[in-house]
């Protein structure tokens, strides 16, 4: 068996305004940096054995001062990346409002894909594959992943057998930490957003 922490990156300055998506500049801001100053408290006593990251630097920095307070080198898997938000990467939420597409995913997000972005099935696909390969890599260890939080909407889905059309039912709060147990076959969650 192995336990995964799964980690919403910290705050920034696109959080509830637009969809940051893959931009390559977007860095924690100061309350960003207090929820990753934090996390090294709140797992302060749970045993690491491994560091994982989505290439964003949001989601790098939020596990820096853990990792290096642990002496763990970080791993950037691309399996846990941010969604593909292809024509919609840079936009504000106020300028999505009456597309039918934006309509579409809010309401339908099993069956959408952003305009020339990744389908959400195949983000699905690719993080629950990411927790799989890790898995088999690292039996019976404790592995903290840090990722976005629809990524982590879709490995919680999977655990759950629950739609994707079903992800606002649920919240993933910025640093917040959900626990997965996952051995040969089976997954299953113990613990979901927490942020205390």
């Amino acid at each position: 068996m192995t336990t995964f922490l799964l980690v919403r990156h910290g705050a920034h300055d696109w959080l509830g305004r637009g969809i940051a998506g893959r931009l390559g500049d977007v860095s924690l801001n100061a309350q960003g940096w207090t929820q990753a100053e934090d996390l090294v408290h709140r797992l302060e006593g749970r045993e690491l054995h491994a560091l994982y990251s989505s290439p964003q630097p949001r989601a790098r920095q939020t596990i820096a001062p853990l990792a290096g307070r642990r002496r763990l080198k970080v791993e950037v898997a691309p399996a846990f990346d941010e969604i593909d938000f292809g024509d919609w990467t840079g936009r504000e939420f106020g300028q999505l409002q009456g597309d039918p597409l934006w309509q579409h995913w809010n309401e339908r997000r099993g069956s959408a894909r952003p305009p020339k972005g990744e389908a959400f099935a195949e983000v699905q696909q690719r993080a629950v594959h990411g927790v799989e390969d890790l898995r088999r890599r690292h039996p019976g260890r404790t592995v903290l992943v840090a990722s976005h939080g629809d990524v982590i909407k879709a490995i919680v889905a999977t655990v759950l057998g629950m739609s994707l059309d079903l992800l606002e039912r649920f919240d993933i709060a910025p640093a917040s930490v959900s626990v997965l147990e996952a051995g040969d076959g089976w997954l299953q969650l113990k613990l979901l957003n927490c942020v205390a």
